[in-house]
């Protein structure tokens, strides 16, 4: 066992982990935290994306020892108590979510992407979000939340 300390949604957080556990596995088993998803475990789906240090990464590939020292935002962490998150508000509004299965992830990575580009063409949001897939719609209603997001100014 290997012990770690990191910051999650704010919170500091220690543990024992196994040196090969995925970060996925730490916060949805050990800390609670089930709106990271399993989606593959090959890093294809995106729905297990998280913020590490601000950037999306699909904790289906980052070990719980790697975040050591980091600071890691879940789909939890984004809501100011009852008030969604901006980007959570556009997934919302636009109707950008079916099952919801995918949806953290996305808005996850959109997060991420709308920091790095807060005004993307149609392009480069599609380009953003190419790790995340969506196996129940079609990707425009997604591409729409992302283009309200960046209107509202995440």
């Amino acid at each position: 066992m290997t012990k770690v300390a990191l910051t999650v949604n704010g919170s500091r957080r220690e543990a024992d982990v196994e040196p090969r556990q995925l970060l996925v596995y730490f916060l949805r088993e050990q800390l609670g935290l089930k709106g990271t998803n399993v989606g593959c475990d090959t890093s294809s789906c995106g729905a297990c994306t998280v913020l590490l240090d601000g950037k999306s990464v699909k904790s289906c590939t980052v070990f719980a020892v790697q975040a050591d020292g980091c600071e890691v935002t879940t789909i939890e962490g984004l809501a100011d108590g009852e008030q969604l998150h901006p980007v959570q508000q556009a997934f919302h509004e636009q109707h950008a979510l079916q099952c919801g299965y995918c949806t953290p992830g996305f808005v996850m990575a959109t997060v991420s992407l709308l920091d790095e580009n807060p005004n993307p063409s149609e392009d480069e949001i599609r380009l953003g979000l190419e790790g995340n897939l969506c196996r129940c719609t079609g990707y425009h209603n997604i591409v729409r939340a992302v283009q309200a997001a960046a209107r509202a100014g995440t």
